[in-house]
């Protein structure tokens, strides 16, 4: 009986033991999970662009097109110029972000409070654009279908000084964090000109590779 009981104590030992290295393990595999997503999202932010328009002090940017055609823009605002082709577009922009922006593609949304299109559909930019942590950028658009019904939405804009919106599609360096921003173009007559100047304002920032705050 004496020597049944020691067995039953040494088993009941081992168990403790046991469960108690297990709970340890546990607890250290979760600190140390907390520990590297920590670390990931630390890095993550370090890598993270955010789009916003540049000052309205900001230089003048002079953009070239492939066609050979240059369009200036001043700080904070847009500039749309047309021909009987084609409808050139260039926003001057400002990393507000910690991380290098990449820029990949737009869009032309005709309702201001709706969903973004899915970034599949979006115009791909016909070469790379970066802007610099806290450095002035552009994203340039170019529509060369005059048939076609975005070129008529963007005359209808110039013709009438209407409103308008464009999401901008851009991510991190390391081609992940896209973000899509939607800016918001509202026309101002130039003093003693012809010509129109869009002031820009962004809308809204939508998270496409991680979790939207929303």
């Amino acid at each position: 009986m004496s020597a049944t009981d020691w067995v039953t104590i040494a088993d009941l030992a081992t168990a403790g033991g046991t469960t108690a290295l297990a709970v340890a393990t546990f607890f250290s595999t979760r600190s140390a999970m907390m520990a590297a997503r920590s670390a990931e999202r630390g890095l993550l932010e370090g890598l993270r662009p955010i789009l916003v328009p540049s000052g309205w002090t900001d230089p003048v940017q002079k953009v070239h097109f492939l066609d050979g055609r240059w369009v200036a823009v001043r700080g904070g605002h847009a500039a749309l110029e047309m021909s009987e082709d084609a409808a050139y577009l260039v926003l001057s922009l400002r990393n507000a972000g910690r991380g290098m922006a990449v820029l990949h593609g737009w869009d032309l949304p005709s309702d201001p409070v709706g969903e973004h299109r899915a970034p599949s559909q979006f115009h791909r930019l016909t070469r790379d654009i970066y802007v610099a942590p806290g450095e002035g950028g552009f994203c340039q658009a170019a529509v060369r279908d005059p048939d076609g019904p975005e070129f008529g939405y963007l005359r209808h804009c110039v013709t009438g000084g209407e409103p308008f919106w464009v999401d901008v599609l851009y991510g991190d360096v390391e081609g992940g964090q896209r973000v899509i921003t939607r800016m918001g173009l509202s026309s101002s007559p130039v003093k003693e000109s012809a010509d129109t100047e869009w002031a820009m304002s962004a809308g809204r920032h939508w998270n496409i590779d991680r979790p939207d705050p929303r």
